[in-house]
């Protein structure tokens, strides 16, 4: 993504790099507060759960320098798979680490509540995930082409391919697959378990997993409907992909963007996690109903292209600062 930077941006790294590991947030975040305290600045960006705790140690440096910090909730804050207990601490340690968040910025308008509830205070403001190209460099929408089912994603558990791979073999063994393929893009740890499930059902003349893709439109042009099978996402900016490309989606509900980009809206249809036989029916549905107008379903994600956002940010980043220097 660096060819988006406009040449202006200055790129700043530690003195010392900080590779990605167990304790790695805490070594980011003890360079930026001695980075953001020989170098002032008047906002700082915390993009996702995973830095978190870089707002918790700006957040306790002297006002006088403190930049104005403003967090984004990326991934999901409620999930199935944690249960009461973990659920509990991981309120406890959102609350401890965004403490001191001049605001928060969520994905969608449902993730804003959640935040605002555990924080137990009014500090998110929903601003969409900037997953498309401005339309002066996009593909048009096209008709559907086939019936090949498309996946994409890292090959790893918590993407449910294996779920998907068991749907498939369902419609499969009663033909409701008619002549339709299941194409599965990326790369991941997971690959010789899932080719083991694909062999074990003898569908390894219709199903492929070709690996990673450097651009997955091609993919999604030449496909008949997506299907996010996740047990978990944050957003999931492939659903937005996959409908900018005019393609309908079945999605599990492991995802806020389920319920605002697919239910009522013609666009897909949503199954519960882990159900492999749900999912085979929603894919069946989809199989059988004439495509939808892939222009409509474009329409519904245009908000999530850079430009909009971009502009949403700015004009977030202008207003806090104005608010703080105000007497």
């Amino acid at each position: 993504m660096a060819a988006l930077l406009d040449p202006r941006i200055r790129l700043a790294s530690p003195a010392e790099p900080v590779h990605r590991a167990q304790g790695s947030q805490r070594a980011l975040a003890a360079a930026a507060v001695r980075y953001f305290s020989e170098r002032r600045v008047q906002t700082c960006f915390v993009p996702g759960n995973y830095h978190w705790p870089v707002a918790r140690a700006l957040g306790r440096m002297p006002i006088a320098i403190r930049p104005v910090i403003v967090a984004q909730v990326s991934a999901a804050l409620y999930k199935p798979q944690r249960g009461r207990i973990r659920q509990i601490v991981y309120n406890m340690r959102m609350r401890y680490l965004l403490h001191s968040t001049d605001m928060l910025v969520t994905l969608c308008a449902q993730a804003g509540r959640q935040a605002d509830r555990i924080l137990g205070r009014q500090a998110s403001m929903p601003i969409a995930l900037p997953a498309l190209e401005d339309r002066t460099s996009q593909q048009e929408p096209t008709p559907a082409r086939g019936r090949t089912i498309l996946a994409a994603g890292r090959l790893v558990p918590e993407k449910g391919f294996d779920i998907l791979i068991e749907a498939f073999a369902k419609l499969a063994a009663d033909g409701r697959a008619g002549d339709a393929d299941l194409v599965i893009v990326g790369e991941g740890p997971d690959r010789a378990r899932l080719t083991r499930l694909v062999v074990q059902h003898g569908l390894g003349a219709r199903i492929s997993m070709p690996g990673y893709v450097e651009d997955i439109r091609p993919w999604l042009d030449d496909c008949r409907l997506f299907v996010l099978p996740s047990r978990f996402e944050g957003y999931g900016a492939v659903i937005v992909e996959a409908l900018a490309a005019g393609r309908p989606v079945v999605a599990t509900r492991c995802t806020p963007a389920v319920e605002e980009l697919l239910r009522g809206t013609g666009a897909g249809l949503d199954v519960p996690i882990e159900d492999s036989t749900a999912m085979a029916d929603a894919i069946a549905i989809l199989l059988d109903t004439g495509a939808p107008d892939p222009v409509r379903l474009a329409s519904l994600v245009e908000r999530h292209r850079i430009g909009p956002v971009a502009r949403a940010y700015a004009h977030l980043f202008r207003g806090i600062a104005d608010e703080r220097q105000a007497p």
